[in-house]
């Protein structure tokens, strides 16, 4: 069995992922095939429905996890996308602890959250309900996007929240945020992306950014400290 995304975020080694945004399970196959090691399942900005997201996941197959970002942050978002399978889940718009808070509950089911039960794919369509509730609680990724000056400000807060396993940073809207939109080598904007980095960091917690290109990434050394 592959190791779960969980068992590779505990390694501290980098992952590379791209964004996929269009309701085609051949880009998935494609992009699975040519090697990253997960995917950005986007139903915030992208054309997915919750059907396009699970067919992009069953395609991905278990060698390359999927994350879902969600529409919103409410139970039945939530439930909707994990229902369909996904390795984890990525809250836009964490800007401070009591989102994070209320996400990740809604994301776990009871005794820890409050996630509704169903019988879609993540259980087996009921064939192993039970197994269920264990291994989704205990394997499920669960991500916050950072992506306005006030989760800068505040990370400290946010990443303090119980079952939270990761940060991604968001720099067009943090950028956006310091109405500087766009302007990632701005020093308020890199200032402030090395406020999230630094937090996460010091915590041991896994912290990750959209980059528009290889030397992007690279200026943002985000592996996780041990």
């Amino acid at each position: 069995m592959p190791k779960s995304l969980k068992a590779k975020l505990k390694e501290g080694k980098p992952l590379i992922g791209t964004l996929v945004s269009l309701p085609s399970p051949e880009i998935a196959e494609v992009l699975t095939d040519a090697g990253f090691d997960w995917l950005f399942v986007d139903m915030e900005h992208g054309l997915l429905g919750y059907a396009d997201a699970q067919r992009i996941i069953q395609t991905a197959g278990a060698s390359c996890p999927c994350l879902v970002r969600v529409p919103a942050n409410d139970s039945t978002s939530i439930s909707k996308a994990l229902d369909t399978g996904a390795a984890g889940l990525i809250f836009p718009h964490i800007n401070g602890a009591e989102e994070a808070r209320d996400a990740v509950r809604a994301a776990k089911y009871p005794p820890q959250g409050t996630r509704s039960v169903g019988l879609a794919r993540a259980q087996g369509y009921g064939a192993f309900l039970k197994e269920s509730f264990e291994r989704d609680n205990q394997e499920t990724v669960l991500v916050a996007q950072a992506e306005h000056i006030d989760a800068a400000v505040g990370i400290e807060n946010i990443i303090s929240v119980a079952g939270l396993d990761a940060v991604f940073i968001g720099p067009f809207d943090l950028s956006a945020s310091l109405n500087k939109p766009g302007q990632l080598d701005d020093e308020d904007v890199k200032m402030s992306i090395k406020k999230i980095r630094d937090a996460c960091a010091l915590a041991h917690l896994p912290t990750g950014i959209l980059a528009r290109n290889l030397e992007a990434a690279r200026r943002f050394p985000l592996v996780r400290q041990s």
